[in-house]
């Protein structure tokens, strides 16, 4: 028995634009900071690069078609920047234009409502050149103009809209732990970038608005439970907890909900603390039509006396079984689709949420143990919604196997299995679970 949704509630996968586009180089395309990043040489774990990856550029259609055949809703991708604008400002690119018109209207002829990420981690390396990406004040700026004029080209068809992808992982992996592009090692870059990038989605979301009145504007943010490592915790234990839980969580809530940082995060981090220039937190506060919200798991905190202000770190792991869900092992949590639905419910005025990621890896065919991360994740998300929340749609990530960040190639998450050598896909048993699930909703009968 498939669980139940509710009439009009959207089922659709998700993309990234250099995960899966290729063409990296091609047709008067810029380069974006993950091409520098993932040609240095030992970045990639398997040393592959986002040049080809699924090849989309070149051809669109196969994929689309397969969507269609397994009856999805929507599709969520996202427009690569430096794709548009080379220089990620000034001068604009017809050609990288019309791919996306192309695209649009392809999935539009298959009745597949399109979701536009405006920013999903493809910083224009130019503008890393000159501003240091998000860093600087101005990309921000670049960014609403960047916006204004996809939503210019687009927005007669395209009226669902998404401004950021998950802003905390850009920073911290990327200007914090120096993981992803651009590889930087800089707590205080790192909160300059979180900053800038609500500023430049609050920005931009003015900008789309002052283009159009119809749209669905939003914002994706990945959301975690944050738990104690260690099942019975201690006090300072659970205050790292809570520490942890503002730095991932409430920082980018409550900028965007309520329009201010959480104290008690900026005393302690007050050294590094971004800086806050009048009317920005008001720009950052700008109304949304929906949160996007990415969800895979829990993660935990530990106290860490010797690192500076947070004394806390985070990660996946934890050191107690009991933490361990029943079929789904050490990383299955599908109830913190409740416990985060709860606090949206409670805390940020219950907004309107789409799922907008949500997935797993392995890479068989038969697929059973994805199937039963779905079956599970999937009733929890049906319960989130009985007790009151208004979630509209769930997104799997992702549609293909694609070019999985540091983690290369080698990380399968996709519905559609690739062949990266041939560019062949199988769909997966879970493509066509999902495809039954999805048919056998009683409101579609």
């Amino acid at each position: 028995m498939f669980t139940q949704f509710g009439k009009g509630f959207l089922f659709g996968t998700a993309t990234a634009a250099y995960q899966i586009e290729g063409g990296w180089n091609e047709d008067g395309k810029g380069m974006s900071i993950w091409d520098k990043f993932s040609h240095t040489k030992g970045k990639i774990r398997d040393g592959s690069t986002g040049d080809v990856a699924c090849n989309t550029y070149h051809d669109f259609q196969k994929d689309i078609d397969l969507m269609s055949s397994l009856q999805m809703d929507a599709y969520r991708f996202s427009i690569s920047w430096s794709r548009v604008m080379p220089e990620g400002r000034g001068a604009v690119n017809q050609k990288g234009l019309e791919y996306y018109d192309r695209l649009v209207d392809a999935l539009l002829e298959k009745g597949i409502r399109p979701f536009v990420t405006l920013f999903h981690w493809d910083t224009p390396y130019a503008l890393f050149e000159k501003y240091k990406g998000f860093a600087g004040r101005e990309t921000a700026q670049y960014f609403a103009e960047y916006a204004g004029l996809v939503v210019q080209r687009l927005g007669d068809r395209v009226k669902d809209w998404i401004t950021l992808n998950e802003p905390w992982e850009h920073a911290m992996m990327g200007h914090f732990l120096g993981e992803h592009a651009p590889g930087i090692r800089n707590p205080w870059t790192y909160f300059k970038v979180a900053h800038h990038q609500l500023l430049g989605h609050g920005l931009a979301v003015q900008a789309m608005r002052s283009m159009r009145t119809d749209l669905n504007i939003g914002v994706t943010l990945s959301q975690f439970p944050v738990y104690p490592a260690n099942y019975e915790a201690s006090e300072k234990e659970m205050e790292s907890v809570k520490m942890a839980d503002m730095f991932i969580n409430r920082f980018y809530l409550d900028g965007i909900f309520k329009g201010k940082y959480p104290e008690e995060l900026l005393s302690k981090l007050w050294p590094i603390a971004p800086k806050i220039h009048q009317g920005d937190m008001e720009a950052i506060n700008q109304p949304i039509d929906f949160l996007g919200v990415n969800y895979y798991g829990r993660i935990f905190a530990t106290r860490k006396g010797y690192i500076p202000f947070l004394k806390t770190w985070v990660d996946r792991g934890y050191t107690d079984d009991r933490y361990a869900h029943p079929i789904l092992g050490a990383h299955g949590y599908p109830e913190g689709f409740k416990e985060l639905a709860k606090r949206y419910r409670e805390e940020y005025g219950n907004p309107v949420v789409y799922i907008t990621e949500n997935g797993t890896v392995g890479d068989e065919i038969a697929d059973n143990d994805r199937i039963d991360y779905l079956t599970h994740y999937l009733k929890s998300l049906r319960e989130a919604i009985d007790e009151g929340s208004d979630i509209r749609g769930y997104f799997y990530w992702s549609l293909l196997d694609n070019f999985e960040w540091n983690s290369g190639l080698a990380c399968r998450m996709g519905l559609l299995h690739v062949d990266h050598e041939t560019q062949q896909r199988t769909v997966r048993d879970s493509g066509y679970w999902l495809r039954d699930l999805i048919a056998n909703q009683e409101s579609r009968k």
